[in-house]
């Protein structure tokens, strides 16, 4: 996953008769990635914009259980992703963080005392949750002690439970680099343009065109997997497979506020007075994001953004919840819109829809997957290449492997142990304090790197002594490392993708981004064209956080 060596890939990748064809990179896609070549599946997959660039950046970026999934009474998938849940914390634990929750129990709210603890006791049961995350009942006096600013009046206590903080970009890279451990090939940039047939009109390939140099080819394989998230239906059409089963697009959007702005101490669910919805309030270094929105999408795929309308809505569930706080649209200093692509179900709204996945098999062999969580990607692909596998045995007698990925560390984790996370941060730190890096820079480094990120202080200490400062110097190792292991070809990918900078270091970026367009068109050979096109399609990332249209424009 090296960006150098960007163009061996693509010449590696003409030359190939792949035994599975993924198409997106999200989650759900590098989910399949992995599971495919595990089980020893020559694989490739294909993104046309850079890894996560869709929905897996742009989630909550929790890891968790689904207590409002128990509400609908879908037990099966509060068991499934519940034990999900405890995988992902064993196999990434620098990633995946388990954090306190507060359930605030409200006059008018969804959930009574009583309701609420039993809730809870049943959805630790089938998490499995451990003795000491199981939940805790509160009286108003102990809700407020720990959170002062919730608004008291009909406040009846609450429910404090356990669930999991995650970078959700940092996570399908992790998965992404531990597929190409194992064989896989994923290319960002690649974009399946349409499907290439038999004389039988079964699909035997894609045809591909390379974002970045403009090249175009064919790719053959055995088995394509429709994997493109909000895209799956475009894809569907191309085949010609659409059928009633279709997905319904829903829009969550999230605000971002500095901490001293939104001074809470444990992330919050509550319910919104209005329509008997619930939010997220989660602190996150020296920020706050609070969302989501569930409503229903139908503009431009592409871009989607936060309107005065979710704003609006944002804002007043948390200065009601919140009431001191009086947070007003300059507050915000970031912002994200994610689309879910959910499976229609006629007759309800969509918080009310299933967040099941859904597996659709077509008559060409294009097998495609829709909706499901970011918690349950793992199982989902372990559906989606069962499938493969049955018919790699029946059209070409390829042995049945089972899936394995439950026990597979992922990149940046392959040693590290749950309970040692805090350990290991505090022993590099130790080794390196010479070096003049902080105890929470390594903190930074290894809640995003893992084990590798005693790879990007190796470089560090090579571009080390300079006239830059130490945190420039640093920032600059990130960014080599990113080219280097996690195909990096933009600004953009960087800051977004990879860091998250964009979201939740805004204020910091106008002096660090054109130091880092620098170092990456140096690094890539950019012509000064080149570099200015980059340069504008940041600026355009990095002006749209914080600018909201009236409505969103229409398809």
């Amino acid at each position: 996953m090296s960006t150098r060596l960007r163009g061996a890939a693509l010449n590696y990748v003409k030359k190939q008769y792949f035994d599975l064809v993924v198409i997106g990179g999200g989650i759900t896609g590098a989910g399949i990635a992995l599971d495919a070549a595990s089980r020893g599946l020559k694989t490739l997959l294909l993104e046309k914009q850079d890894f996560a660039a869709g929905t897996s950046s742009r989630s909550t970026k929790l890891i968790h259980g689904g207590l409002r999934y128990l509400k609908q009474l879908e037990i099966g998938l509060v068991r499934e992703v519940g034990k999900e849940r405890a995988i992902l914390h064993k196999n990434v634990p620098h990633l995946v963080h388990p954090k306190q929750m507060l359930l605030p129990i409200r006059d008018q709210g969804t959930l009574s005392e009583n309701s609420t603890s039993v809730a809870l006791y049943i959805y630790d049961w089938l998490a499995g949750v451990k003795s000491e995350e199981r939940r805790v009942m509160l009286d108003p006096e102990e809700m407020l002690e720990k959170e002062p600013l919730l608004r008291e009046e009909g406040l009846h206590g609450g429910g404090m439970y356990y669930e999991y903080m995650t970078d959700d970009a940092r996570l399908t890279i992790e998965v992404l680099k531990t597929a190409c451990s194992h064989g896989a090939q994923p290319l960002n940039y690649a974009e399946v343009t349409d499907y290439l047939y038999d004389v039988h009109d079964k699909a035997i390939g894609v045809k591909v065109r390379d974002r970045l140099s403009g090249e175009e080819m064919p790719v053959y394989g055995k088995v394509m997997v429709n994997a493109a998230g909000p895209w799956v239906d475009r894809l569907r059409e191309k085949d010609d497979s659409m059928t009633d089963r279709h997905l319904l697009l829903t829009k969550g959007v999230h605000l971002v506020f500095e901490r001293d702005r939104f001074p809470i101490n444990h992330l919050i669910y509550f319910d919104v007075q209005e329509d008997d919805r619930m939010l997220f309030a989660i602190p996150r270094g020296n920020c706050v994001y609070l969302g989501t929105t569930d409503t229903v999408y139908e503009a431009k795929i592409d871009r989607p953004g936060v309107d005065s309308d979710d704003i609006e809505y944002l804002l007043g569930a948390a200065n009601f919840m919140f009431p001191e706080l009086g947070l007003t649209k300059e507050d915000i200093i970031s912002s994200w819109a994610g689309l879910r692509p959910l499976i229609h179900e006629e007759g309800k709204s969509p918080s009310e829809i299933s967040r099941k996945d859904e597996i659709f098999d077509a008559d060409s062999g294009v097998i495609s997957i829709a909706g499901g969580k970011l918690t349950g990607f793992r199982k989902m692909a372990e559906r989606v290449v069962d499938l493969a596998m049955v018919r790699l045995r029946k059209e070409y007698g390829m042995p049945i492997r089972l899936c394995c990925t439950d026990s597979i560390k992922l990149s940046g984790s392959e040693t590290l142990k749950r309970k040692k996370v805090a350990k290991y941060i505090g022993s590099l730190f130790e080794a390196h304090e010479s070096l003049g890096i902080s105890q929470s820079q390594i903190e930074d480094l290894v809640y995003r790197y893992g084990l590798n990120a005693e790879r990007v202080i190796s470089i560090y200490k090579n571009i080390q002594p300079g006239n830059k400062g130490l945190a420039q110097t640093l920032l600059k190792s990130e960014l080599l490392y990113c080219i280097d292991n996690e195909l990096v070809a933009t600004l953009s990918d960087f800051l977004i993708r990879r860091t998250g900078r964009l979201y939740f270091d805004r204020p910091l970026l106008a002096k660090q981004y054109p130091f880092l367009l620098d170092g990456i068109a140096a690094e890539l050979g950019w012509d000064s064209a080149q570099k200015l096109s980059d340069l504008e399609e940041f600026e355009k990332e990095y002006q749209a956080v914080l600018r909201f249209s009236e409505v969103e424009q229409q398809v």
